[in-house]
């Protein structure tokens, strides 16, 4: 254990892209579970991955405008690809979308496989490098964070099949670059499960979720964030564990007993 680990200039830019990325995927992952669409996020999160590979196999440069075009362009086909298979085939939309995870993973393998560091690349878009995020970065995306949040919020109702997918493919895209695909996974899912149990059914979109389902995300962040400081572990691999157990205690809290048989 290193208690002299903990450097804040380090560790307040990752929090803050936490919360960023908290601050969209939260609510768009109830409406994933809602759907019963869970694998969607992965399915999207690994076309913007191919994206930014098929880039950078191209030369062009890593953080440049390009390969943020390439990636939310791939991301966008593939969400525009799911709204129509969701709309023609319904009952089979979750095995489309893990087939379409596998062929987008399995492309990126083959495009990283002559590369000299193509190991490298795809542990970053599966773990993400969250301790290595630049805060002149986290300015100029942050809006980008707010306008998804807000359109979700203001325009939910009206958004239907296709804006919704649209917009989950721009958060996507945003948040696998700056944290790994993982954590696009745990961000979405965890938090929107661990509260999935209310203590009724009518309360399961209502404000009091929302607020229990970001303290979820926040409170593995924040926990994660510090105790693979602390460790000298992975910061990806530790705040999905450390939102995993939060994620748990929060479900523990929140599932309501079943009614006892009456004979």
């Amino acid at each position: 254990m290193n208690f002299n680990a903990i450097d804040l200039a380090i560790l307040l830019p990752a929090f803050a892209a936490g919360l960023l990325v908290t601050l969209t995927l939260v609510p768009l992952g109830m409406q994933v579970l809602s759907r019963g669409i869970v694998f969607i996020d992965l399915a999207v999160a690994q076309i913007a991955g191919l994206g930014v590979i098929l880039a950078g196999a191209l030369g062009w440069e890593p953080q440049g405008a390009a390969v943020q075009i390439a990636a939310l362009s791939a991301a966008v086909a593939g969400a525009l690809f799911l709204t129509w298979t969701e709309r023609r085939w319904p009952e089979v939309q979750e095995a489309i979308i893990g087939v379409v995870f596998v062929l987008a993973a399995s492309v990126a393998l083959l495009l990283l496989a002559g590369h000299p560091h193509g190991g490298e690349h795809l542990k970053d878009l599966l773990v993400g490098q969250i301790l290595w995020v630049e805060p002149k970065r986290l300015m100029i995306v942050a809006p980008f964070y707010i306008l998804i949040v807000a359109l979700w919020f203001g325009l939910r109702q009206r958004l239907g099949v296709a804006g919704f997918y649209l917009l989950f493919a721009g958060a996507v895209t945003l948040a696998v670059q700056q944290v790994g695909l993982y954590l696009v996974f745990a961000t979405l899912i965890v938090p929107a499960l661990a509260t999935h149990y209310s203590t009724s059914a009518a309360a399961s979109f209502t404000r009091r979720r929302y607020w229990l389902a970001y303290a979820v995300a926040v409170s593995g962040y924040a926990s994660g964030l510090v105790a693979s400081a602390w460790f000298d572990l992975p910061s990806g691999a530790m705040i999905v564990c450390a939102m995993a157990v939060t994620g748990t205690l929060m479900a523990a809290l929140l599932r309501t007993p079943p009614p006892s048989s009456v004979s």
